[in-house]
């Protein structure tokens, strides 16, 4: 179901953040929805079930642009977002249901726990793959059943998170990705189109269930397809395979930072 909130002189801060979440995430390979349910929760007081469906419809435009300049540049692995995408559009569906059952409160402690487990989860993968390195083994990208098994089940777990909490869910899609041993612009390429499929899928199940506030839709999503268009261009001009062990790393610590401020 579609609302519209009576306008506020705080939402004119909306395309500002919109345009820094759209840049941000579509230079590290995410769709903004982990960033725009916190803020409309703790900054702007929107109870957290509305925040989740309003964060998902301002985060479809954010990945759409961001797929289709990943997709120009060649960053994207078609076969390997397929696995994930069609598992992930199952996830939606019951993540979904989830939201409907939970009051405000177990929304947000559910998403603080769950940024901080997934969070640790990719510092400890991080800190082993260095380890790895530093020994000198060599780690080969998965092939075959390994492959399906691993994106059907990363892919299932980020179309949950998707809907239940409103988010890009591309966590769990770096983790995945990243234990296939893809390169770093793949990764990033890649998420976003996975992240776009969950998140229309989840718009759709939330669209029957939900509430959406068209009126912080519009302007968020004023700012964040520019962000969004950018974002891939910066991406392209930049080296980024010795700097993937810091994304990581700053990207969890980023997440562990959001997930307890929910807790509070």
């Amino acid at each position: 179901m579609i609302i519209y909130s009576p306008f506020e002189y705080a939402y004119l801060w909306l395309p500002l953040l919109g345009f820094l979440i759209g840049f941000l995430s579509s230079a590290t390979g995410g769709g903004g929805g982990f960033f725009f349910l916190p803020v409309l929760t703790l900054f702007f007081g929107i109870p957290a079930q509305v925040a989740v469906a309003t964060s998902l419809a301002a985060t479809l435009p954010v990945c759409l642009a961001g797929s289709v300049g990943h997709y120009r540049r060649g960053n994207i692995d078609l076969k390997v977002g397929l696995i994930f995408a069609l598992t992930g559009v199952a996830g939606a569906m019951s993540g979904a249901g989830i939201t409907s059952v939970l009051n405000s409160r177990q929304l947000k402690n559910s998403f603080g726990i769950y940024s901080i487990v997934i969070a640790t989860h990719m510092l400890l993968s991080n800190w082993k793959k260095r380890k790895r390195e530093a020994n000198g083994i060599e780690i080969n990208e998965l092939k075959g059943f390994k492959k399906i098994t691993k994106g059907s089940f990363y892919g299932f777990v980020a179309g949950v998170i998707t809907a239940t909490f409103g988010t890009s869910g591309s966590a769990p899609v770096f983790a995945g990705l990243f234990e296939m041993q893809l390169s770093v612009k793949l990764v990033l390429g890649t998420s976003i189109l996975i992240v776009f499929v969950n998140t229309f899928s989840a718009l759709g199940a939330h669209f029957l269930v939900g509430e959406i506030d068209l009126t912080l839709v519009l302007f968020l999503t004023s700012g964040t397809i520019i962000g969004a268009l950018l974002g891939t261009k910066f991406l392209s001009g930049i080296s980024l395979d010795k700097a993937e062990s810091g994304i990581r790393k700053w990207y969890a610590l980023g997440m562990i930072v959001f997930g307890l401020l929910m807790l509070l």
